[in-house]
């Protein structure tokens, strides 16, 4: 397949670089200091079974929207903050039986794409743990699998992956494991960003496994009062993250680390404006929200 990546970041460049290692055509988007390093050395992709470089014919690299043109699959990786806008630029360049997947977090990226790409777009839902270690250097500390929302070539892209070796799977209650997800998140991500700690060692804090607890039951009943069906096994899902992802730190936390704005917004944020539309109370939820919020104001200076 010829498969675009839109938001070349940690997530993005482990798909990409799995898919071109198994012989597709991948197009790398991104920042122009990654996609040079790319371009001249190609994406070292340190997994935890094998440390390759992954480069020409198969794999390549480009700061331009455009570059999507072509492509039978867009891996639509970019932060939900920036999904419409990037959406937008992408808009013009995608064929028509092109389908658009989302591997983002949050629960509502596809809605808003659809508001802006006419073509076929389906949620992912992904579970892994990547870091970007340097320029066209990522870094995989674990897991790696996708559940896909049915869609016209949502098959053909599950096979591409499949062959590639990410395990993945079709499921009509997508809905559902993003918000299982998006739980996972809400339980995690805020925390690791405010103590800048790893899983393993955030859930040994003093009263954090039942602050964690707080959180997800808040989330819980706000899928519920949304009309949400929930898998069976959130809490364990939960539970499981500290124990197969130890020393991976949350997106939010690697954000703030960076000095960059985050996608809390879309995390604890969307749990406690949603709840407040359902009236629903998520204390928990709005406090860890406004506690990211406040440090990244801070170090952008904006209080």
């Amino acid at each position: 397949m010829k498969i675009a990546i839109m938001g070349a970041g940690a997530v993005g460049c482990f798909f990409g670089g799995m898919l071109a290692r198994a012989g597709n055509d991948v197009v790398l988007i991104g920042r122009a200091q990654h996609v040079e390093a790319v371009e001249r050395d190609g994406l070292r992709l340190e997994a935890q079974s094998f440390d390759e470089r992954i480069g020409h014919p198969h794999l390549s690299a480009s700061t331009e929207a455009a570059a999507v043109a072509g492509a039978d699959l867009v891996l639509f990786c970019v932060k939900s903050t920036d999904t419409e806008s990037a959406g937008a630029s992408i808009a013009p360049h995608l064929r028509a039986d092109t389908l658009v997947l989302t591997l983002q977090n949050g629960v509502d990226n596809a809605e808003r794409l659809r508001t802006v790409i006419p073509q076929d777009v389906a949620a992912a839902v992904v579970y892994v743990a990547t870091e970007m270690a340097g320029p066209g250097h990522v870094r995989h500390h674990g897991r790696g699998e996708l559940v896909i929302e049915p869609a016209r070539g949502s098959l053909a892209a599950a096979l591409a992956l499949i062959e590639a070796g990410v395990p993945t799977e079709i499921s009509a209650n997508v809905r559902g494991a993003l918000w299982a997800k998006l739980i996972v998140n809400c339980a995690y991500n805020a925390l690791s960003a405010i103590s800048q700690l790893p899983y393993g060692r955030l859930v040994e804090g003093v009263g954090v496994r039942d602050a964690m607890q707080d959180v997800l039951a808040e989330c819980v009943a706000v899928a519920h009062a949304d009309g949400v069906t929930l898998p069976p096994d959130v809490d364990a899902s939960v539970q499981r993250i500290a124990q197969t992802m130890p020393g991976q730190y949350s997106s939010t936390a690697q954000d703030l680390a960076r000095g960059k704005r985050s996608e809390i917004d879309h995390l604890n944020g969307f749990v406690a404006r949603r709840g407040a539309a359902l009236g629903v109370a998520t204390p928990a939820n709005r406090l860890l929200h406004a506690l990211v919020k406040l440090i990244e104001d801070k170090a952008h200076g904006t209080i």
